[in-house]
């Protein structure tokens, strides 16, 4: 019965969201304000309904109902509980169902800041995502239905792939939806803005907070999966330019150069036009990323295999979606007032290049990407564009691109002074030197770029220590050396200045893991209990192979020891290969032991009949420091969020000067 009910809800929703779009447009017609306030009870109705249809679904995988045909796809008696939940959005149907549950609870978001966003402009995001949300819930509900009945219900399901049975398969999907579908915000202000002809320093006020949260939760995301599938996929790297990848890193280039915009925006009333057509570009991209995981066009442990029709489905979506906001684009941005103006060298200018760099860095990924899908589609020739050719177009435009972020901080609106800059990183710079060069004697004989990377991770993350501490310390007359004042001062800084450093200290804490890796080594051997193989600093011994049976599948284990070269007993690693009879598929469970930053990485092989194994080794250096850098990174984004003038609406300057001189509060 509540499965009915929740697929009763998610129709539900379907009618509000429609009045959600309709009502808004309706009141700009006829002139009645009164249609417009419909807007927020509908957006609150339909998230309301979508999170009772998913609440509903959630229920059926936990009770294992098997009358449901995607808990019988998805899920099995023996499964542990917290797969059985995160099972829910494991598939097409479920993941779907939560994409449409993030939508609403952004758009009930957006309807509940009646104070912080002007009343027109705010009718007009939740129209625009009262669309969105309509075309999505009619997709699932046409083609994607998750609460469809299969009778008689059989006894046993067919289980979750077991790739998927994974902790981070519990938190990676609902991130990375967070960030995919918060960009239909700044999408939907946009397109209000369009629609209303008015963008100024208020609308870019109203949208960069939803911006940023929307890019700290897909930092978070792509970086949950990143890490997720280092240790599950068991081949030991951390990115490999796999399509799926690139669909969720184009999105998250395209935000970063929105978050940057909307700061010259919201400070210099400038960069309209470009600021809103990044608001659509960096929806429209995650958009497309929803057609290639969904689509059927690639196999790959991120896509789930759907008919022709949806596919063909998302397609419509994507030509209404990006065309059509495209084609408002080009119909009203002629008519929107420019901004002010600004020294090519100052700190808009510097973000203007970063802007540059950064979208260019997506074009790469994006002609790479999606060039031999056209191309098959085209001709049939198939052909693989893979990591040499993202190492050697990406990589050129990212270097530049972070040297120029600490330059740029430290140069001052409107019109900035580049010696005094340069000056001011002095310090950054020679110790980012000195470091490297310290790396590079160290290693004499390995690979030389892996010093230069140390060397810029380092300068990033002192360069954002330095600006804070510049800032703190003050200039001119005003300057002090007291260490005592100097911290008061900081502690004194709005809460972005220490936002924005934290994230720019992050990108530098994510170039020195990745940097490290040019000193990561890697072993290969067939062992039998009591032989080691060496890889780094570390021996591994293997001291066992012993089956260890699990609730839903069945595992061969190799238990390793870790010692240093000299012998000292370092940890206990073990690695193993899962058989899940359910599925008839087996899966290899890699083994972590981490040391610092540094972790020792195990892969089991062939299991012999005799006792032997294949075994293979990694020794990754700082590797953590990638993961650790994305979570500075987000944070960077919620302090930054927490700023009290990150606060959304019209100045309060510009409020009293509409009031009557009586009602003006006296200072």
């Amino acid at each position: 019965m509540l499965v009915e009910v929740g697929h009763f809800a998610l129709a539900l929703a379907l009618a509000l969201s429609l009045v959600q779009a309709v009502m808004p447009i309706w009141a700009a017609r006829s002139g009645d304000p009164a249609l417009r306030q419909v807007a927020k009870p509908a957006a609150l109705g339909a998230f309301a309904c979508v999170l009772f249809a998913f609440a509903a679904l959630t229920y059926a995988h936990a009770t294992s109902d098997f009358s449901v045909q995607n808990v019988v796809e998805n899920s099995h008696t023996t499964k542990p509980f917290l797969y059985k939940i995160s099972g829910v959005w494991g598939n097409h149907e479920g993941s779907m169902l939560l994409w449409v549950l993030i939508l609403t609870l952004f758009g009930a978001l957006v309807a509940g800041a009646s104070e912080s966003v002007p009343p027109v402009l705010r009718a007009n995001t939740l129209s625009v995502q009262g669309i969105v949300t309509f075309v999505f819930v009619l997709f699932i509900i046409t083609t994607s239905n998750p609460f469809t009945r299969v009778m008689p219900a059989p006894i046993e399901g067919n289980d979750l792939n077991p790739l998927l049975q994974d902790p981070g398969l519990a938190i990676h999907p609902p991130l990375l939806y967070l960030g995919y579908v918060g960009f239909s915000i700044t999408f939907a202000f946009a397109a209000a803005a369009l629609i209303e002809g008015r963008i100024d320093a208020v609308w870019a006020r109203a949208v960069r907070p939803w911006t940023l949260v929307a890019w700290s939760f897909l930092t978070l995301g792509i970086a949950m999966g990143s890490y997720w599938a280092y240790y599950e996929l068991g081949w030991g790297g951390w990115w490999f330019w796999d399509p799926v990848e690139n669909a969720s890193l184009m999105p998250w280039i395209a935000g970063t150069a929105l978050l940057h915009s909307t700061v010259v925006m919201e400070k210099r009333d400038a960069l309209k036009v470009w600021t809103v057509l990044l608001s659509i570009l960096t929806f429209s991209l995650s958009l497309m990323g929803t057609f290639i995981v969904r689509s059927g066009l690639l196999t790959s442990v991120h896509t789930f295999a759907t008919d022709p029709t949806r596919g063909v489905f998302i397609l419509a979506i994507l030509v209404l979606f990006i065309g059509g906001s495209l084609s408002l684009f080009a119909w009203r941005a002629p008519l929107l007032r420019q901004g002010g103006l600004f020294a090519p060298i100052s700190r808009e200018g510097a973000l203007v290049l970063n802007n540059l760099f950064l979208v260019a860095a997506c074009a790469t990924v994006f002609v790479g990407t999606l060039y031999p899908l056209v191309l098959e589609m085209a001709t049939g020739e198939k052909i693989s564009v893979g990591p040499p050719f993202f190492n050697s177009t990406f990589v050129p435009l990212a270097v530049p691109l972070l040297l120029i972020v600490p330059f740029g901080q430290t140069l001052a609106w409107k019109r900035g002074d580049a010696l005094a800059a340069a000056q001011r990183l002095f310090a950054a710079m020679a110790f980012a030197l000195a470091i490297g060069l310290a790396a590079l004697a160290l290693t004499w004989g390995g690979p030389v770029l892996a010093p230069v990377g140390i060397g810029l991770g380092a300068y990033l993350v002192i360069g954002s220590a330095l600006e804070i501490i510049s800032r703190a310390r003050g200039y001119g007359a005003s300057r002090t050396r007291s260490p005592g004042m100097i911290w008061r001062r900081a502690l004194g800084l709005p809460r972005s200045a220490w936002g924005t450093a934290l994230a720019h200290a992050g990108v530098g804490i994510v170039v020195l893991g990745i940097a490290a890796q040019g000193w990561a080594t890697e072993g290969l051997a067939t062992l039998k209990p009591g032989e080691t193989l060496a890889t780094g600093p570390y021996v591994v011994t293997l001291e066992r192979v012993a089956p260890r049976p699990g609730p839903n599948y069945e595992e061969t284990a190799a238990f390793l020891t870790v010692r240093n070269r000299a012998g000292d007993e370092i940890g206990h690693l073990d690695t193993g290969k899962r058989f899940y009879p359910s599925r008839r598929m087996t899966v290899t469970e890699s083994g972590l032991l981490t040391v610092g930053a540094s972790q020792v990485y195990a892969s089991l092989g062939e299991v012999h009949p005799g006792g032997g194994i294949g075994l293979r080794l990694y020794y990754k250096p700082l590797v953590l420091l990638i993961w650790l850098g994305a979570v500075v990174m987000a944070l960077g984004g919620a302090v930054s969020l927490t700023d009290r003038r990150m606060r959304v609406g019209a100045p309060a300057r510009a409020r009293a000067k509409a009031l009557p001189p009586s009602a003006v509060p006296a200072e």
